[in-house]
């Protein structure tokens, strides 16, 4: 009641008087919804490598796939994959057949009643629910509401598969099953799930298809009546085999499945169970491949929950029963909370996701299923005896309770969470709103300000995890448009950034800000680990989710060597940028570092590729600053690509081949003629060094500063 009031919710596009409502089931269903929403918009798809051969004989061809899988630095794929060509010789090291077998499914409950009826006819569970009532009163199938999956051994299943001998589909299979010399019999398995009032669904009165069925009844009809006869079967029985070849070194595999013996996928057309037949292979065997590709691919965010996917969630966190979570589903689509498309996938509306953000806002969890799942272990309790009714009640009464009083508190965030989305109506309400500092006007609707908060609205700028502190000032950026775009003074966090930058940044985030960028770009590649904010999405007219356009610090970003002249950068060959423009020395000669302002010292570098070779190092420990001697005088600008630039195979590869076993002993690191190794996925070569302290006399293995 408070946020009908508060805002101007036309959600339901038809007049319909919208009920907004908390329920500890439907709530972390919902849950579920969003968190999966938000997982698809946080997704940074990423660009990968792997290498894929194939070999072709008279008995067929083989399609041999990479034991690495892929690799997301490219210079090292290209390593590998050079290392493949120039010897592409093949061996066989391991062959093995083995004999597969296919289990049935377990006698059929509610829950997989749904989940199934869901996946092989798109058919919702509260449609599946209703159709499977109207064919158990009619007499067809028993009781649709129940829990066990196991049959009493007091039940006579030859008499129920003797009922389906004469259908016109299955019946020859019916057939079979009952003839002893089919040896096709097998008793049903136990699934471990007895709610000791009704059996697992099954046929309990043949029909060949009645006059007033629907479709849908004689689909949900010929699913109650194969299952039951393929839980009756005997498992599906198939010869794999698998290769394993050895090309420089490099290890990949081959699999094909031959079925041998069909049994109970004769009647379960739901299942397949295919394969590929492989050409013969003998241990040792040589043989050099058709083909041997190095093949890119970009990593793909997980798809929306679909309705069989979703009931699975609720049965693993003990969110209702079988005979109840179709209704909570349902009540998410009455509530206006989410949608469903024609696929069973699910999106939250922007109600849906406003309550879960408000919700999660007051660090209480209520979305999250724990409470419910608690509560249900409390009746199950109580349905065996080790608890009383008066105890779980008095539990439940007093956690809820601490819900609703934790809920009136801080409803204020609830409230944001809602601004997020709606606006405001003009009944007034007697609530204090949090204070919000603006930075700049939205440039995607530009009628909106932008804030700084912890979790954005739908256009949102995203800051990146080296920022530990950031507040908004009163300077105005002269150059962003739309103005005003207030500056924002940053703390980064020192560990997270490379030593020649500030932690202390006065910046923008209108897109002018170098520096700011330049650390976005080092954190992309640097850090791939990094959680991402759950990004908002915006919903169209008809119902389906659509993300913005993110405004991305680092779009658009150029590479380092064609910043423009106004602010010149020295790149160490470490690969970062620092904001000084000029040589790091004093009047007096002495080499400065560049973090700490302090004089360096003189070294000799000790490695193959460096001897006797003069650089200054900051008398800090822990600090990264080093500079070659022989650089002071002409440094040079380094370059390091930018996001969009196009990927090319270094030059030096094959000099890295030439390193052996040293290149691939340091994880792809390969060395190359003049002493440069490959590094991360910018494909650029950098000086050999140690990656801890700066120092190229040694490696980070044998740092004395290594923690």
């Amino acid at each position: 009641m408070l946020l009908k009031d508060a805002f101007v919710i036309d959600v339901t596009g038809d007049g319909r008087n919208l009920v907004l409502s908390y329920g500890p089931c439907q709530f972390p269903t919902l849950g579920f919804i969003v968190e999966r929403f938000w997982e698809i918009q946080a997704h940074e798809p990423e660009e990968f490598w792997t290498i894929n051969c194939t070999h072709t004989s008279d008995e067929g061809t083989a399609s041999f796939g990479w034991i690495r899988g892929h690799l997301f630095d490219y210079p090292c794929a290209v390593v590998l994959y050079e290392m493949c060509v120039e010897e592409p010789m093949a061996t066989v090291q391991n062959v093995r057949n083995q004999e597969k077998l296919k289990y049935p499914p377990y006698p059929l409950s509610t829950l997989e009643l749904q989940k199934r009826a869901s996946r092989y006819f798109r058919m919702s569970s509260e449609h599946t629910m209703k159709v499977a009532e109207e064919l158990y009163q009619a007499g067809f199938i028993s009781y649709p509401r129940t829990e066990t999956d196991n049959f009493s051994p007091n039940t006579d299943l030859h008499a129920i598969v003797r009922e389906q001998v004469e259908h016109p589909v299955w019946g020859a299979y019916a057939h079979r099953l009952l003839t002893p010399e089919e040896r096709l019999w097998r008793n049903p398995s136990n699934g471990g799930h007895d709610d000791k009032a009704h059996p697992p669904i099954h046929p309990t009165k043949f029909s060949r298809g009645e006059s007033n069925w629907s479709p849908d009844h004689n689909k949900l009809y010929e699913l109650v009546v194969r299952h039951f006869l393929a839980c009756c079967s005997q498992p599906a029985v198939g010869a794999e085999t698998t290769v394993e070849i050895d090309i420089a070194g490099e290890q990949f595999t081959a699999s094909g499945r031959v079925v041998l013996a069909k049994n109970y996928l004769d009647v379960y057309r739901f299942d397949s169970w295919g394969g590929t037949l492989l050409p013969t292979y003998n241990i040792g065997q040589q043989f050099v491949p058709t083909t041997l590709t190095l093949d890119s691919g970009v990593t793909r965010p997980p798809p929306l929950l679909a309705e069989a996917d979703l009931l699975s969630c609720m049965d693993k966190a003990g969110i209702g029963t079988d005979a109840t979570m179709h209704d909570h589903i349902k009540k998410l689509l009455d509530r206006c909370y989410a949608t469903k498309d024609e696929n069973t996938r699910f999106s939250p509306t922007n109600l849906g996701e406003a309550l879960v953000m408000g919700y999660d806002e007051m660090g209480y969890e209520l979305w999250k299923p724990y409470l419910r799942s608690m509560m249900e272990a409390d009746m199950k309790s109580v349905s065996i005896g080790t608890k009383s009714k008066s105890e779980v009640l008095e539990s439940c009464l007093q956690q809820m309770k601490a819900c609703f009083l934790d809920a009136r508190v801080n409803k204020a965030k609830l409230l944001d969470a809602m601004g997020t989305f709606f606006a405001r109506s003009s009944r007034p309400i007697n609530e204090t709103q949090n204070p919000v500092e603006a930075v700049r006007p939205c440039a995607a609707c530009h009628e909106s300000e932008m804030v700084l908060k912890q979790r954005q609205c739908r256009n949102v700028v995203w800051l990146p995890g080296f920022i530990s502190e950031a507040s908004v000032t009163n300077q105005v950026c002269p150059i962003c448009t739309p103005g005003p775009v207030y500056k924002i003074q940053f703390k980064f966090r020192r560990r997270d950034i490379p030593p020649n930058f500030d932690v202390d940044h006065l910046g923008c985030v209108g897109g002018c800000d170098d520096i700011l960028k330049e650390l976005m770009e080092i954190s992309r590649f640097g850090s791939r680990s990094q959680a991402a904010t759950p990004a908002r999405g915006r919903q169209t007219p008809n119902g389906a989710r659509q993300g913005p356009p993110r405004q991305d610090l680092h779009t658009n970003i150029r590479p380092v060597g064609q910043l423009n002249n106004e602010n010149p950068s020295v790149m160490h060959s470490q690969g970062f940028r620092s904001t000084h423009t000029q040589n790091p020395s004093n009047a007096s000669g002495q080499v400065l570092c560049t973090s700490c302002g302090e004089p360096c010292i003189l070294r000799i570098a000790n490695t193959d590729a460096n001897r006797g070779r003069k650089f200054y190092k900051c008398q800090d420990p822990g600090c990264g600053f080093f500079k070659w001697e022989d650089e002071l005088e002409n440094a040079m600008p380094g370059g390091r690509r930018g996001r969009g630039s196009s990927r090319q195979a270094p030059a030096s590869a094959s000099a890295g081949r030439r390193g052996g076993a040293q290149a691939r002993g340091r994880r792809g690191r390969g060395r190359n003629a003049d002493g440069g190794m490959f590094v991360s996925a910018t494909g650029d070569t950098v000086s050999g060094c140690c990656f801890t302290c700066g120092d190229p006399s040694h490696f980070a293995n044998a740092c004395p500063n290594r923690r």
